[in-house]
C-alpha cells in the first residue's frame, strides 16, 4: 500500500471502465480518481463520458491522466468539458503567496497522450480552474466546442505538442481568467470556428505563443448559416470592459487562414483608457502571417513591436492600426503570394488616429495588377499602399515602397511626422502610381528628408523638404 493507505491501482479498467465506446465510463473513471493512486492510466480504447469528470485536487490530491501513447480516446457524449481540473490557488506565482496545501496536493496536474472527441453539441475538451502548473502535452482535442477552457484563475500553464483541431468554438479560450505565466508551444491549433487562441475580459501577463501552426480558424469549414462574418482570428485578444492583456510574445508561428469577413490573423482590441491602453507590451516576430481580411488589426493598443515577419494576402489590409500608441513596425516584408503571380494585391498599411509610432526598415510591394483578380477577392478602397490618417509624432525611416497605387504613401492631417531615407519606386511597365507621396490636409512640424522617388511628390506647404532626390519635383497639394 502506498502512503495514505490508498490502493496502488490507477488503470481505469480495473475500476470498471469498459473502453468500448458504448458503455458510460464516467463513474468508473471518477472511482479510479478517488480510490486509486492519482495517476489514471487509460489503455487503448474509447471511453464514453456523459458528464464532466471533475478532478478536485484539493479533495483528492495530485493527479495525472495518461493515455499510453495516444491509443486511448475519451468520447464526450454530454455537455461541458470531458475533464475539469479544479484547484484552490488564489495567490500569484510568488512562492510566498502559496498555501502549504497547494504545493502538497495540487501542483502540476498533467494530461498527456490522450484524445478527446466530442459527440455532443456543447461538449468541451478540458477546463482549468484555480490550478497551479497544469501541464498538457501530446493531447488531441477535436469535434468539441472549446478545446482548452481557462476561467476564473490559474498560474504557470504549459500547453505543448497538442493537436486542437476542428472545433466549433475556440481552440484555447482564456475566458474571464486571471492568469500569469503561460507557454503555448509547438501545437497545431486549426479549424476552430471562433478562433485559435482567444482572450476575452481577462487579466493576462507573461503569455508566450511560440512555434505553433495556427490556421483556418473561421466558419468556412463548418458552413454555419449566417455566421461567415462573425469576427474571428488565429490569435484574438479582446480586453473587453474589464480585462488587461500585457507582457506577451508571438514568435515563430505559422498564422494562416482563408478569407472571412471581419477575420484577422492577429486581432488585438484594448481599451483607450485615459491613463493607459489595456493591451500592449507585446513582441511579434519571426512569424508567417497571411490570407485573411486583415492580417494584423490592432485597436487601442500601446507598446507593440512587430519585426521579422512575412505578411501577405490581407484582402482588406495587411496591417490596420486604430487609436494606437507607441507601436514599432520594424524590418518586416509585406508582400503577396508569388504563386498568384501578378494577380493578388498587397493591400497595405493603414494607421488612423495613432501617435508616437515608428515604421523603420520594412519593405512593402504591391502586385503588378494593381487590383485583386483572384477568386472571391473583395474590392479594396484605399488612397495609398501606406496610409497615415490624423496621426502625430510618426517616424517613417528607411522604408522601401514599391508599386503603390493609387499612391505609394498617402498622409492626411498629420502633425510632427518625419519621412527620412525612404525609397519609393514604380517599376511596372504601365505605371499605376499616380504619386509617390500624396500628402493632404492640415498639419505642422512635418519633414521629408533624404528620400528617393521616381513618381510625383504632392505635398502641402507645411511639409519641409530637405536633401531629397525626386524625378518629378515636389508640387504643392
Amino acid at each position: 500500500m502506498p502512503p495514505g493507505g490508498l490502493a496502488a491501482m490507477s488503470n481505469v479498467r480495473d475500476f470498471g471502465a469498459m473502453g468500448d465506446g458504448q458503455h458510460d465510463d464516467t463513474d468508473a473513471v471518477l472511482h479510479a480518481f478517488r480510490e486509486g493512486d492519482g495517476e489514471l492510466l487509460f489503455p487503448a480504447g474509447d471511453y464514453r463520458f456523459t458528464r464532466t469528470v471533475v478532478l478536485d485536487l484539493n479533495e483528492r490530491g495530485r493527479a495525472a491522466l495518461q493515455g499510453l501513447g495516444g491509443l486511448a480516446k475519451i468520447v464526450m457524449d454530454g455537455p461541458g468539458p470531458a475533464f475539469e481540473l479544479r484547484g484552490t490557488h488564489t495567490g500569484s506565482a510568488d512562492p510566498n503567496s502559496f498555501q502549504p496545501g497547494v504545493w502538497q496536493r495540487e501542483r502540476m496536474p498533467t494530461i498527456a497522450q490522450l484524445e478527446i472527441e466530442g459527440r455532443h453539441a456543447e461538449a468541451d475538451g478540458v477546463r482549468l480552474i484555480g490550478v497551479m502548473q497544469p501541464t498538457l502535452t501530446g493531447v488531441l482535442i477535436r469535434n468539441v466546442r472549446h478545446g482548452i477552457h481557462l476561467t476564473q484563475r490559474a498560474r504557470n500553464v504549459l500547453i505543448s505538442h497538442c493537436h486542437i483541431y476542428h472545433n466549433t468554438g475556440i481552440g484555447v479560450f482564456f475566458d474571464r481568467v486571471n492568469l500569469h505565466q503561460t507557454n503555448i508551444i509547438g501545437n497545431h491549433i486549426s479549424y476552430c470556428r471562433l478562433g485559435g487562441i482567444r482572450i476575452e475580459n481577462s487579466e493576462i501577463r507573461n503569455l508566450q505563443i511560440t512555434g505553433n501552426d495556427i490556421e483556418y480558424n473561421n466558419n468556412r469549414t463548418f458552413q454555419f448559416p449566417n455566421a461567415d462574418d462573425v469576427p474571428t482570428a488565429e490569435i484574438y485578444i479582446d480586453c473587453g470592459e474589464t480585462g488587461t492583456v500585457r507582457e506577451g510574445t508571438i514568435c515563430s508561428n505559422t498564422l494562416q487562414a482563408t478569407y472571412s469577413p471581419n477575420g484577422a490573423n492577429i486581432r488585438i482590441i484594448g481599451q483607450a483608457a485615459a491613463e493607459s491602453h489595456k493591451a500592449g507590451m507585446w513582441c511579434i516576430s519571426g512569424n508567417l502571417i497571411g490570407s485573411q481580411a486583415v492580417n494584423l488589426h490592432f485597436t487601442s493598443a500601446r507598446g507593440i513591436t512587430l519585426e521579422g515577419n512575412y505578411i501577405y494576402s490581407g484582402h482588406h489590409r495587411n496591417l490596420l492600426l486604430e487609436q494606437c500608441k507607441n507601436i514599432v513596425i520594424g524590418a518586416n516584408c509585406f508582400g503577396h503570394n508569388p504563386d498568384y503571380k501578378d494577380k493578388e494585391l498587397c493591400t497595405g498599411i493603414r494607421l488612423v488616429d495613432c501617435e508616437n509610432c515608428t515604421l523603420a526598415g520594412l519593405q512593402i510591394q504591391d502586385a503588378l495588377a494593381g487590383e485583386h483578380t483572384v477568386k472571391d477577392a473583395v474590392p479594396v478602397q484605399r488612397d495609398g499602399l501606406i496610409e497615415l490618417i490624423r496621426c502625430r509624432r510618426l517616424n517613417i525611416t528607411g522604408v522601401q515602397v514599391l508599386e503603390g497605387s493609387p499612391h505609394a504613401l498617402h498622409l492626411e492631417d498629420c502633425r510632427d511626422t518625419v519621412l527620412a531615407g525612404c525609397g519609393v519606386f514604380e517599376t511596372r511597365p504601365r505605371s499605376l502610381t499616380q504619386a509617390a507621396i500624396h500628402w493632404t490636409g492640415a498639419g505642422s512640424g512635418n519633414l521629408i528628408a533624404c528620400c528617393r522617388a521616381n513618381r510625383p511628390v504632392l505635398v502641402p506647404e507645411h511639409v519641409r523638404l530637405e536633401g531629397n532626390l525626386f524625378d518629378t519635383g515636389p508640387t504643392s497639394e
